[in-house]
């Protein structure tokens, strides 16, 4: 029988810790850590994800601003915006929603985020140091870091471990892979021009897949007794699945993370997380 590694649950475990945190540092500080999420245009599923970030925000009691633009603002206009923010000593995190209208430079905005603000962890800066292995030193992409706490939470070892990850982003999939490798597993990586997929994954003691390709993982390409982390997210005839067809692997490996319930709370807690640090990191404290 599988493991489910719920992240749902560890979410909310990272959470009420945050809480305690924060009402300790708001009487030792003064105030309460801030977030800026700044959302262009009016794309209902950003429009969602920011909602639930500013309702996390007030459960764990983190100030959060929102700043939000139409479609039609300049590169110029954004740009000031995040220097105004970057400024701004009553916020210590600044998280611009991806992704944005296609006339912006988005990278161009990410590197204007000073890196002890970025809370999402895609700066250059902070990216560096997820290939470093200085976990504790930057502000680690959220979702990638979601991951190693789960493997954290639930005694997953990577030494030593054949590992694969399926799919190639700046947001999950190279920080993911170099994290693990950190981590000493032996890490393949595979993408849409990776050759014969399944001999790769055939051989993973821990498979990773964040491709947004319903169920592309099927139950033949799957090793027995593999840890599989399912990090894609899609909706099918009004379903909501993952990129592995959950249902038919999960008799056939050790432990598995729900769609939905498994990584996507994990990412919201660890922005949580990234923000409640990077103020302690501002106000000196450690």
């Amino acid at each position: 029988m599988a493991t489910i590694l719920d992240g749902k649950a560890l979410a909310k475990k990272i959470k009420s810790e945050l809480k305690e945190e924060v009402e300790f540092l708001k009487k030792k500080v003064g105030r309460a850590p801030g977030l800026a999420v700044v959302l262009i245009g009016d794309d209902p599923a950003s429009e969602i994800y920011v909602r639930n970030k500013e309702k996390t925000c007030e459960e764990i009691g983190i100030n959060s601003f929102g700043v939000k633009k139409p479609t039609d603002i300049t590169q110029d206009e954004l740009e000031k915006i995040i220097d105004d923010l970057n400024c701004r000593e009553d916020i210590d995190g600044i998280l611009v929603q991806l992704p944005l209208p296609k006339h912006f430079d988005a990278q161009r905005i990410i590197n204007l985020i000073l890196p002890e603000k970025d809370v999402d962890g895609f700066h250059p800066v902070n990216m560096g140091k997820a290939v470093l292995g200085l976990f504790d030193e930057g502000l680690m992409p959220c979702t990638p870091y979601g991951v190693i706490k789960i493997f954290d939470a639930y005694g997953v070892e990577l030494e030593g471990k054949n590992a694969v990850m399926v799919g190639h982003s700046n947001i999950v999939g190279k920080p993911l892979a170099n994290m693990m490798l950190n981590l000493d597993a032996t890490v393949s990586i595979c993408h849409v021009y990776t050759k014969d997929l399944k001999s790769f994954v055939k051989e993973a003691d821990i498979l990773c897949v964040a491709t947004g390709v319903p169920r592309l993982i099927k139950e033949d390409m799957i090793k027995e007794g593999a840890v599989v982390v399912d990090i894609g997210i899609s909706r099918v005839n009004s379903k909501i699945v993952g990129d592995v067809d959950f249902d038919k692997v999960k008799g056939k490996v050790s432990a598995i993370t729900p769609v939905p319930g498994g990584v996507g709370p994990m990412t919201i807690a660890m922005l949580m997380y990234n923000t409640v640090k990077a103020f302690k990191q501002r106000e000196g404290i450690f």
